[in-house]
């Protein structure tokens, strides 16, 4: 991943051709889908089909996390290989359940997230300095963390029943899915812990301990990457140097 650079030749009138904003900045359009998804996720729970419209969501933020990956192909392709698998587990797993249990496009989808936050660290840190794609990335991937999170609970929970116990909220029938697992995901993630979701399994409390940590970690990291970035880029401007004597 890096910086789509600005069209720098002009057409026969004399004017600069340019292309959409979404394909000039492919990080920052991947920032607002994935924005736009979390502010959606509590509404769907409403509708009949709320499974599908969370999906419907989530293709669209991987459609967007892939245009922000097609830098190189090899890497377009990886990402495609990666979701095309939950993707239609998760469409398959609808309509028959018996066919595609939920660990069979969870674990993949898993594993994309986790390449999208890998990439999103490497052009992080292989960024000469610091721009607008580069503080997006930044935001994305501490949004993508949550969204890791959120699925590992939601496998946990259903690889281990009753790993979360809530004291307040869902009932126990709808247990760690949809919103609620991101809602958790996202407390724990900024260490806020208002304590009405509470993780009882040893599994459950692992990925806890790890995200709070992870959390606080990526930001320290991230805080300090783009500072050395912004110092390195703009040297501080004193005035000349007295010559030695």
């Amino acid at each position: 991943m890096k910086p789509v650079p600005q069209p720098s030749s002009t057409s026969t009138d004399g004017s600069v051709p340019s292309r959409p904003w979404y394909r000039r900045y492919p990080v920052a359009a991947f920032l607002v889908s994935l924005i736009l998804a979390f502010a959606s996720s509590p509404f769907e729970e409403g509708f009949r089909d709320g499974d599908l419209l969370e999906w419907l969501r989530l293709t669209v933020v991987v459609l967007c996390g892939l245009l922000a990956l097609s830098d190189r192909r090899s890497t377009f392709v990886s990402g495609l290989v990666l979701i095309l698998p939950a993707l239609i587990g998760k469409w398959v797993n609808h309509w028959r359940p018996d066919l595609a249990p939920p660990w069979l496009f969870l674990a993949p989808a898993l594993l994309f997230c986790l390449f999208v936050v890998l990439h999103l660290m490497r052009f992080i840190l292989r960024a000469p300095r610091v721009d607008s794609e580069v503080l997006c990335a930044a935001v994305a991937g501490y949004l993508m963390l949550g969204l890791v999170w959120a699925g590992a609970y939601v496998f946990t929970a259903q690889l281990v029943p009753g790993s979360f116990v809530f004291s307040v909220g869902p009932a126990p029938s709808d247990s760690m899915k949809g919103f609620t697992a991101l809602y958790y995901s996202v407390i724990t993630l900024t260490t806020v812990g208002y304590g009405d979701v509470v993780p009882v399994s040893g599994p459950a409390r692992m990925l806890a301990m790890m995200e709070a940590m992870i959390g606080t970690l990526y930001m320290a990291v991230m805080v300090a990457r783009l500072v050395s970035l912004y110092s390195t880029s703009n040297p501080s401007s004193g005035g000349s140097t007295p010559d030695k004597p």
